[in-house]
């Protein structure tokens, strides 16, 4: 009797509360994290403008009539790309003559230094008196000069005929385009007007109390749309504006940073000392819509979603201003911790 006795007692333990008879699964514990507060970067935040680094109007350099317009409002222009064509028929013309020219200042030149080669054997072998050796040099010299114009010549008129397609100087998108299909432009006419989104940078005012710390640290960021976007170069101007004590500041951005325009204000942060916060990690938060979370397990191992308000987000972390306290322990699998509930 002890035996089957014992031996029911066994298979109970094993099968434990569940009354089909099937051992029960022990879920393994959760990864979790005990909050405590953590020394972060201390943050004033400013509102800037972004501003794009390269922008312009490209002008006329010589006059002409346009005759073809490539590109217009909004559209990307690779760099070097024609984006207006002007007649060019005047040009093409002054550029034949400026070659003509060049053949015959290379033919005199070259006629004036056999001559003198001549000239200088007969002085040497007494043949002719040095008056005509100094006239075959200045002859030559003369020649040479007028070579060196003709070359000069040429140059100006191939320049002149690459300045009827108007290039782009950098690669960008139109922003306004100033002239007409067969208008006539004379030189320093804008032709067209566009920016650069390669490279931006933001302008921002900067109080009189924080410039020392500013310059000190040099350390800043742009937060938009919940994202930050750390600075790769600070400026901070040496001059304060008269009628409101500010220091102009400026911040390189990253290349080709995404979902950034000319024109669009964003709150720049700039780093002003160290101070404690308490911040959770960005893969144990839980967004849903406006509802921010994490989930709490308490100290009996019951898991609850608990709704925090949240800062900025620093270095994969996010910075909790209300809602948990230090010593509280939260899952670091939000997928995990929902299961539980």
């Amino acid at each position: 009797m002890r035996g089957l006795a014992a031996s029911l007692a066994l298979t109970l333990l094993a099968c434990g509360n569940s009354p089909s008879g099937v051992p029960s699964v022990i879920p393994a514990p959760l990864e979790s994290l005990v909050l405590e507060r953590q020394h972060a970067p201390l943050e004033r935040q400013f509102d800037g403008k972004i501003e794009a680094v390269n922008q312009g109007t490209v002008a006329a350099q010589t006059a002409g009539r346009v005759t073809e317009i490539l590109y217009d409002v909004n559209d990307f222009v690779p760099a070097g790309a024609v984006i207006v064509r002007l007649r060019a028929t005047e040009q093409r013309a002054g550029l034949l003559q400026a070659q003509a020219s060049l053949r015959e200042a290379t033919a005199r030149e070259t006629e004036a230094r056999q001559r003198y080669d001549r000239v200088v054997v007969m002085f040497e072998d007494k043949l002719v008196a040095k008056a005509a050796l100094d006239e075959a040099s200045a002859n030559r010299d003369a020649t040479r000069a007028q070579l060196a114009a003709a070359q000069a010549a040429l140059q100006s008129a191939r320049e002149g005929v690459a300045y009827t397609e108007v290039r782009a100087p950098y690669a960008g998108i139109v922003t306004k385009r100033n002239v007409q299909l067969g208008e006539t432009v004379a030189p320093g006419t804008p032709l067209m007007s566009g920016l650069s989104l390669q490279y931006l940078r933001v302008a921002v005012d900067v109080p009189q109390s924080i410039v020392g710390q500013v310059r000190s640290i040099r350390k800043a960021a742009v937060y938009v749309d919940g994202r930050r976007v750390e600075a790769t170069r600070l400026t901070v101007f040496p001059e304060a504006a008269a009628a409101s004590s500010t220091f102009r500041a400026r911040l390189e951005l990253p290349e080709n940073a995404a979902d950034l325009y000319p024109g669009m204000f964003v709150k720049v942060a700039f780093v002003v000392g160290e101070s404690e916060k308490l911040l959770v990690p960005d893969n144990a938060v839980v967004e849903r819509g406006d509802v921010t979370a994490v989930y709490v397990i308490d100290a009996h191992g019951a898991v609850s979603l608990r709704q925090i308000r949240p800062g900025h987000r620093v270095d994969g972390q996010m910075e909790v201003l209300a809602g948990l306290t230090t010593g509280e322990r939260i899952a670091k699998d939000p997928l995990a911790a929902m299961k539980r509930l």
